[in-house]
């Protein structure tokens, strides 16, 4: 993928590398290979690192206290963190809230939440799906009443990820009953210490814990909680949901784990005695798969073309949301079997860390084709506004 870059774009590759290698603490890496839930503090300690060279909200315009890069320096910059096992940062403020709130925000917010969001001081979830509003987000139950110098908003929030160590919630809620459901949507900021907020912890099959039910009993939130305009949330929740089907294409954390798990099949042996990867079926196996990652690296570089050019993201964000996600079941699959029998082992019975990170990462991985919006959904909006298919 080199040849697509300039001389300058190059020039900045290698500056960025070197100065992530030189930032980032090796027990964060360690961690970040073996498992797939980091704590607050561990993103927390990164997001810190970074903001002191001012590369936190990365992809942010200087207009908000980012670096002003453009597409391709952002997409060289996350290459470079991946490689070097830098933990992800939370995706919900920097990658999310951070640019609805630029977009849409009064400047009052903009002044208010950006800043923390940069330094890792504060962490924010998501609140859109709820038990009958999943990928069908328009079915939203969650509703906002106006109050005097404020909203009363009341419903629950499924699959809530990293709201037990949140600080604010970007809610979607129902404001208008007596128009089409998009049109009756709007979009709150929401304390999670707020009285009314309930969180109850969701264990996935993996073990560990990072989703949530959220529950909002009358949880009163202030007139300048509201973002933009009332019953106009459908607009800014499709901008946010396209950034983060973008950002879930996992290109670069796909490509990392993928050369990871090429050297550990390069360690492993197989039936044969000989190492695992020269066993012409893997080979092809992990042939697939690199010019699988070739094709979502090169459609990710084309929305960002895009971008660079002012178009946001449009079923694009889609069709890299579907290919990225099951690439990253693929590559886990593919673990498993490069592991074998080892992958069944206890963790806290002495079992490999990396073997056990791997198994993690698949477990958790069954996960990626159903958020931001089910892959099914999502070759919907493909046929339709692609295709043109009714």
């Amino acid at each position: 993928m080199d040849a697509f870059f300039t001389d300058d774009e190059r020039a900045f590759r290698a500056e960025i590398r070197s100065a992530i290698r030189a930032m980032l603490p090796p027990d964060l890496a360690r961690r970040t290979r073996e498992g797939i839930h980091l704590t607050r503090e561990d993103m927390a300690r990164w997001n810190r690192l970074l903001d002191a060279r001012g590369w936190a909200a990365h992809h942010w315009p200087e207009s908000a206290g980012g670096p002003g890069w453009t597409p391709i320096q952002r997409f060289i910059f996350e290459a470079e963190c991946a490689a070097a096992d830098a933990p992800p940062l939370s995706v919900f403020g920097v990658y999310l809230v951070g640019p609805t709130l630029h977009t849409f925000g009064s400047q009052a917010q903009k002044d208010r939440y950006l800043p923390p969001i940069r330094s890792g001081d504060e962490f924010w979830c998501q609140g859109y799906s709820e038990p009958e509003a999943g990928s069908d987000l328009a079915s939203v139950r969650t509703t906002a009443r106006k109050v005097e110098g404020g909203w009363i908003i009341t419903g629950q929030k499924a699959w809530t990820t990293e709201g037990h160590f949140a600080d604010l919630m970007i809610c979607l809620a129902r404001t208008n009953r007596d128009v089409r459901p998009q049109a009756g949507l709007s979009l709150f900021i929401v304390d999670m210490r707020a009285p009314g907020v309930t969180i109850d912890p969701v264990i996935t099959i993996d073990g560990g814990h990072s989703v949530n039910s959220v529950f909002l009993d009358d949880v009163r939130v202030p007139d300048d909680a509201l973002i933009g305009e009332v019953d106009q949330g459908w607009g800014y929740a499709k901008f946010l949901l396209n950034h983060e089907r973008t950002n879930n294409a996992q290109v670069h954390r796909s490509r990392r784990e993928f050369e990871r798990l090429k050297q550990l099949a390069a360690r492993r042996r197989g039936a044969g005695g000989g190492p695992v990867l020269d066993d012409p079926a893997f080979r092809r196996r992990f042939a697939v798969l690199e010019a699988d990652l070739a094709g979502l690296e090169a459609t990710v570089l084309r929305v960002l073309i895009d971008q660079t050019e002012g178009r946001e993201p449009g079923p694009e964000a889609s069709i890299v949301k579907v290919i990225g996600s099951r690439l990253q079941q693929a590559i886990s699959e593919l673990a498993m079997e490069v592991i074998g029998e080892d992958a069944l082992g206890v963790p806290d019975a002495g079992r490999d860390g990396e073997v056990a990170g791997w198994t993690e990462r698949h477990l958790f991985r069954r996960v990626v084709t159903i958020y931001a919006g089910s892959n099914e959904i999502q070759k919907t909006i493909i046929a339709r506004s692609t295709l043109g298919l009714r």
